[in-house]
């Protein structure tokens, strides 16, 4: 019987035709596979800290990471909540917040005299603790998708808070969204927004959110209000305006004060 004749893996990396580069080192080499094994893999690293380094094929992605990085306006909602209080007084009996982290919201809303408070978690609620598994179960918290109308008679709340979820809609929900937001209010709505340049979501938290964030100007804002029939609560922004002043909130999102 014949014996099989080994495949010399130089020559089937040669016949290829790809990496010529290091066919020719292997041919050299025969006596030492190990050094085209190390070569090979020292010229993987070579490529990536090139890559990386901003020049060659990955730019882009790098390029793409940066674009997605940033913070919530969760924080400002937070801080914003005494502030809130003073200007709307009545208002904030019963508040509607719509966002992520609605647990920690709606927990401190809760902690307000006189304040009933639920909330609507547009995305999956992962990794959540033992206070926030609680709130669901009680019905105070609940995940909802905003694109389409929420479970909620007209008027139910006296004022809906929503923070960046609006940020990831196509102008094709916005338009669903907003005056659904606003059936359900009846002292009005408040939108925390992002800055255009400070993007809202990071980059583990994408497949979550499903799209970059859409971060508006102000002037959009207020033109979508004003070809929506959507008024800005004049009263409100100036005394929001005035306690803002009077107190250290330093706000890192854009804030709008609308009429139902």
């Amino acid at each position: 019987m014949a014996s099989r004749r080994a495949i010399n893996p130089s020559r089937r990396v040669s016949d290829s035709g790809s990496i010529p580069l290091v066919s020719s080192l292997n041919q050299k080499s025969r006596n030492s596979p190990l050094l085209a094994v190390g070569l090979v893999v020292l010229g993987a690293f070579f490529l990536i800290g090139y890559s990386l380094g901003g020049s060659g094929g990955f730019a882009g992605n790098k390029e793409a990471i940066n674009i997605v990085q940033g913070v919530s306006c969760t924080s400002d909602v937070l801080q914003a909540i005494p502030i809130l209080k003073k200007a709307y007084n009545d208002g904030m009996r019963k508040v509607l917040y719509v966002g992520p982290d609605s647990c920690a919201v709606v927990s401190k809303l809760l902690k307000e005299e006189d304040t009933e408070a639920w909330g609507v978690e547009p995305y999956d609620l992962e990794d959540a603790d033992n206070s926030c598994k609680s709130l669901v179960r009680r019905g105070f918290v609940r995940v909802s998708d905003i694109k389409f109308p929420l479970p909620y008679r007209p008027n139910s709340f006296s004022l809906v808070v929503v923070s960046d979820s609006l940020d990831y809609l196509s102008p094709k929900y916005l338009n669903k969204t907003l005056p659904d937001l606003s059936r359900v209010s009846t002292d009005g709505l408040v939108i925390f927004a992002g800055y255009p340049g400070h993007q809202r979501v990071k980059v583990s938290e994408l497949a979550k959110f499903g799209r970059p964030a859409k971060l508006r100007s102000s002037s959009w804002w207020r033109r979508y209000f004003l070809q929506n029939g959507l008024e800005e609560n004049e009263t409100v922004v100036k005394k929001y305006e005035q306690a803002s002043s009077k107190s250290s909130y330093k706000p890192r999102c854009q804030n709008f004060h609308v009429n139902s």
